[in-house]
């Protein structure tokens, strides 16, 4: 893709012109989420939400995969990194997210092998490159990095490399839309789908949500007019009380997604319910690592404990990942949680609704 091409989906021009458009059609007082945390972050980033007017309000989702992953977890992850002749290779992001005790980052600092590396493959490079470790990898994403997992699992069987596991913690995307939907204090109007989970999946994906609730969605890409003509769309549908299922991102995105991704995902991984922060456990919406690839299964290979923990006090995480409330309304906010001290996911992840704000958000 050439600069001059992403220019056009950054034109100032078209999107004042759009704002313009989004203005003159609004009359509602509506709530629209965004669900992906990068489009949270580029929101914020592009000034999008000084252009719309007061009738519509943003709300960010369960979108970032560091945020929604479970307290539990995230204590399974530091149990791991205290294992003996363990390394542990994660995304940077998840090394700052408080446990319930400690985190991957203080266990790093008191001696504990964690690497953050760039990808499953350079995890599997590290467990090649060293052999007398057990190196675990930690599987937190959505669809969108399910299937590079799966690869490299796959990848690791026929390399016969022994001393490669996967932490399995990746999540899926509709059922998390579908318990948003349940919950009667919900009050969504529309959804501005992740059009990185929608590359893979394919917007069919998306049609049993639809079909059940009925409510506006668009899947959109990243850029500011990206999402400006997905808001536009929503508004026209919410107005005229004809709702769609709509692809505003046609140029990656398709009806059946990437056949091949897919497949591999599919193979190695297999669906169960997934505990959720904010939204507890949802039916059918984890990924976990099949039979056939047991060998692979930091779960098995290690069986650390998944405790049960309650939220930290007085952190909003949860709600703020269901749109219950924004980053200002939590009472550690800027107070006792930061960028530089966090308390909850939601502020250290670079996709986290509470860092977007702190930095982007004036108040």
């Amino acid at each position: 893709m050439t600069l001059e091409y992403v220019d056009g989906y950054r034109d100032p021009d078209i999107a004042r012109r759009l704002a313009d458009r989004i203005c003159g059609t609004s009359r509602k007082k509506i709530r629209l989420m965004e669900v992906c945390g990068t489009h949270t972050v580029s929101i914020f980033r592009s000034g999008i939400r000084s252009l719309l007017p007061e009738t519509i309000s943003l709300l960010s989702g369960p979108g970032c995969p560091v945020c929604v992953t479970a307290q539990g977890e995230i204590d399974a992850f530091v149990a791991l990194a205290r294992e003996k002749e363990v390394i542990v290779a994660t995304f940077g992001d998840l090394i700052r997210v408080p446990g319930s005790g400690s985190s991957l980052q203080r266990e790093r600092a008191a001696g504990a092998d964690v690497r953050i590396v760039y990808s499953a493959g350079d995890a599997l490079k590290l467990a090649r490159e060293n052999p007398q470790k057990k190196v675990v990898f930690l599987g937190v994403g959505f669809e969108t990095t399910a299937p590079t997992i799966a690869a490299t699992i796959a990848s690791a069987r026929q390399m016969k490399v022994k001393n490669f596991s996967v932490m399995p913690a990746n999540k899926i995307v509709p059922p998390a839309l579908m318990a948003l939907m349940a919950d009667r204090d919900t009050k969504i109007d529309g959804f501005i789908l992740p059009g990185h989970v929608a590359v893979i999946i394919g917007m069919d994906a998306f049609l049993p949500f639809f079909k059940t609730y009925d409510i506006p969605c668009v899947a959109a890409g990243f850029e500011p007019i990206d999402l400006l003509q997905a808001i536009l769309s929503l508004v026209k549908q919410i107005e005229t009380k004809r709702p769609r299922l709509e692809n505003a991102y046609p140029r990656v995105v398709t009806t059946a997604g990437n056949p091949k991704a897919r497949k591999i995902m599919e193979t190695v991984f297999e669906i169960k319910d997934a505990k959720w922060r904010g939204l507890g456990t949802i039916k059918d919406s984890g990924l976990h690592i099949r039979d056939a690839y047991a060998d692979f299964d930091a779960l098995r290979l290690f069986k650390p404990d998944l405790p049960v923990v309650k939220e930290i006090a007085g952190c909003a995480c949860g709600e703020i990942l269901t749109g219950a409330k924004i980053p200002p309304q939590c009472p550690l906010y800027k107070k006792i949680c930061t960028p530089m001290n966090p308390t909850g996911p939601c502020m250290v992840s670079s996709e986290g609704t509470c860092a977007a704000y702190y930095r982007y958000h004036s108040e």
